[in-house]
Formats: C-alpha cells, structure tokens, sequence
C-alpha cells in the first residue's frame, strides 16, 4: 500500500481500518481486565465500577462498528479525504498504545468516544465528519 495513497478511498482500506478498530478494543478489553484483575479482591469504588461497565459496553460498540465496516466496507469508500491511509493506520495504533499504556482507565473514556465517534463517521461515507472524527482522537491521544 502506498503511503500517499487517500485514506479510505477502497474497500481494503476501509477494511484495514475495521482491523485497527478492532485492536482497539482487543486493547481497551485486556486494559480494563487488567485494572479488574489488578484489585486482588480489594474494594472498588461505585465510581471506578461505572467506569468499567461503561467502557466494556464502549468495547462491544467498537466491536460492532468495526464489524458494520466489515459487512460494508465498499459502500464505505471516500474519495477525497484529505488524509493518507498510513497516517490513519498511525492514529489508530498510537490509540491502542495509549489504551494499553494508560495510567487510570478511567483516562481512556474520551479516547474510547474518539475511536467510536470515528468508527461511525467512517460508515456516513462523508468526509467532513471523518476528518472531525480524526481530530478528535489526535486530540484525545495527546490528552490521556
């Protein structure tokens, strides 16, 4: 694949990215077992419980989107994003390093929106609410 080439702009690429969105939650899920895990029985507060279940339901979310791209990922084609495949590819691995780096998981709950945001923008097939979708995780990767 060449690293000019428009993001998004074949089914392949689309399907590249349902993979990389699929990472992702292959890491917010081994991230959030890890914080539970981590406990060794100890008390967790009300609060870090609502943070988990929420992200659990967010990895399953991402994991249907990421399947939605799958089933149609040629209807899903953009031809003038503005944005290489390989700087997609990028973000998308920088957001699972920082899922699996993070220090509180809590940290991650923006993140997890950004990618989910971008996952759903990808299937309008538009390209101004992807690039916003692409922003908004940059944003948030520098931020957790």
């Amino acid at each position: 694949m060449k690293s000019d080439a428009s993001a998004l702009a074949s089914a392949a690429q689309v399907e590249a990215l349902a993979d990389q969105l699929s990472a992702c939650a292959d890491e917010l899920h081994k991230r959030i077992m890890k914080d539970i895990n981590g406990r060794a029985g100890g008390p967790v507060s009300d609060a870090e419980q609502a943070v988990a279940r929420g992200l659990l339901e967010d990895e399953i979310l991402l994991r249907l989107r990421a399947d939605g791209l799958y089933a149609d990922a040629a209807t899903y084609t953009v031809k003038t994003l503005g944005q290489s495949q390989q700087q997609l590819v990028q973000l998308t691995l920088d957001a699972a390093e920082k899922i699996r780096k993070i220090g509180k998981i809590a940290n991650a709950v923006g993140l997890v929106g950004g990618l989910l945001m971008l996952a759903g923008a990808v299937a309008t097939g538009q390209a101004a609410p992807i690039v916003l979708a692409i922003e908004k995780v940059s944003k948030q990767i520098k931020l957790a």
